[in-house]
């Protein structure tokens, strides 16, 4: 195929002929892992991360090992305005072909225990900030009739989670709404993939304080294997992607237990080692 450049707009350059992911959560973990795996398939990154070393870090290792272009946004999407700034920094001059929703953060605790602004920062990245984006970049991948979105939600967003209730129920909405979504665009040849990975090996668990919860005594995956599954089921226009037997399991068990049951079940799993209190 000839190289193709089409002018947008006056004084910008759009070339045809690349294809390019953008990625929020990219300098760590999952984000991180499925960064490399679009720059090993030769796409362009737009990595977007709230710490501005460790996504310089990120930046120039993808670039020195794959060669590809990558532009690099620091923004905290918890933030109101920080997905229509993340718009404007790429509009008219790159296009995305694939937006991948990565980026969120977890609470543990009684709920009376954590406080209320930082539950409604988590809500404000988890749930919103992803929606935005979706609603920012979905446009033109339905004008282009082609494109993609993935949006990472977890097991969480099966049940119900006593100690991380709104976290769980962060997660649901991901899930429900990234369903929902595939079924409106599927006509468009947009896909819409959501990825319910289990327990990670990730810095989920830090931020979270959780790292004495039962929940990873066993059976927690690595970020690079749960990347390549959300990345295999991407491609391959699944809607659900949730990776591993147990993660499987788990999520068919959820569904069809009795809805009393779960919460009393996630709450022995939740609690920290040598924790009665919560029983």
């Amino acid at each position: 195929m000839p190289y193709r450049r089409v002018r947008v707009s006056e004084g910008t350059i759009v070339d045809t002929n690349t294809r390019t992911a953008l990625i929020t959560g990219a300098s760590s973990g999952i984000g991180y892992e499925l960064a490399r795996l679009f720059a090993r398939d030769r796409y362009d990154l737009v990595l977007v991360a709230k710490s501005q070393q460790r996504l310089e870090l990120t930046t120039g290792e993808l670039s020195r090992e794959f060669g590809v272009r990558i532009q690099a946004i620091s923004k905290d999407l918890s933030l109101p305005e920080a997905p229509e700034d993340v718009a404007a920094a790429l509009k008219g001059r790159t296009r995305i072909d694939v937006l991948i929703n990565d980026a969120g953060f977890a609470t543990f605790g009684p709920f009376l225990e954590i406080p209320a602004d930082v539950e409604l920062e988590m809500m404000q990245l988890n749930m919103m900030a992803l929606t935005r984006l979706s609603k920012l970049f979905a446009p033109e991948m339905v004008a282009r009739r082609s494109g993609k979105i993935l949006n990472v939600a977890s097991t969480a967003a099966f049940m119900p989670g006593p100690l991380m209730a709104v976290y769980y129920a962060s997660k649901a909405y991901v899930l429900s709404f990234s369903q929902a979504l595939a079924c409106e665009l599927a006509p468009s040849g947009v896909g819409v993939s959501v990825l319910c990975p289990g327990p990670t090996h990730t810095g989920f668990q830090r931020r979270a304080k959780m790292e004495r919860s039962k929940v990873f005594d066993s059976g927690v995956m690595d970020a690079r294997s749960v990347a390549r599954a959300g990345y295999r089921g991407l491609m391959q226009n699944k809607t659900v992607i949730i990776p591993g037997v147990r993660n499987k399991l788990t999520a068919l068990f959820a569904k069809a237990a009795p809805r009393g049951l779960m919460p009393r079940l996630v709450l022995e799993f939740q609690k920290p080692h040598g924790d009665i209190a919560a029983r």
